[in-house]
């Protein structure tokens, strides 16, 4: 009887002891890309594909950042704003990335090397409604 009065004690000793909360979960993977990767962006006037001034000293960069090593290819990728419909918008982002696709191949960047295409108004820069002209999601991303 002694024996379980003792057993019945610690169990109800042990009931009150608080159960510490579980652990957190790990934290979600990062994604990484290319170690020592360099990104270089361009930005277009409204409805435009043409690589302008400003656009082409920023690759000149990027072809001489290719040109001094390091980088085996070059991902180029179109962006374009809310403003157009749909399938124009991805037509657009798209001559936009062979523009500079091209403008990086005249710098002397091989043309093996470059991989480009266009999202289009996906994966825009600063989220906007439709219809919305935006001059930061009219833009190219170079990826060395």
């Amino acid at each position: 009887m002694k024996r379980a009065i003792i057993v019945c004690s610690l169990l109800a000793v042990a009931a009150c002891v608080p159960v510490p909360p579980p652990a957190p979960p790990p934290p979600a993977p990062v994604a990484a890309g290319p170690v020592g990767a360099r990104v270089f962006t361009v930005y277009f006037d409204w409805n435009r594909s043409t690589v302008g001034p400003d656009a082409m000293a920023i690759l000149q960069q990027a072809a001489a950042a290719y040109r001094a090593g390091g980088a085996v290819s070059v991902r180029v990728t179109g962006h374009a704003d809310t403003s157009g419909s749909v399938r124009y918008n991805q037509r657009l982002s798209e001559k936009r990335a062979k523009s500079v696709a091209d403008s990086l191949v005249g710098m002397g960047v091989p043309p093996q090397t470059i991989v480009f295409g266009g999202v289009g108004e996906n994966d825009l820069a600063v989220p906007t409604p439709d219809g919305v002209r935006e001059p930061r999601n009219r833009r190219v991303t170079v990826v060395e």
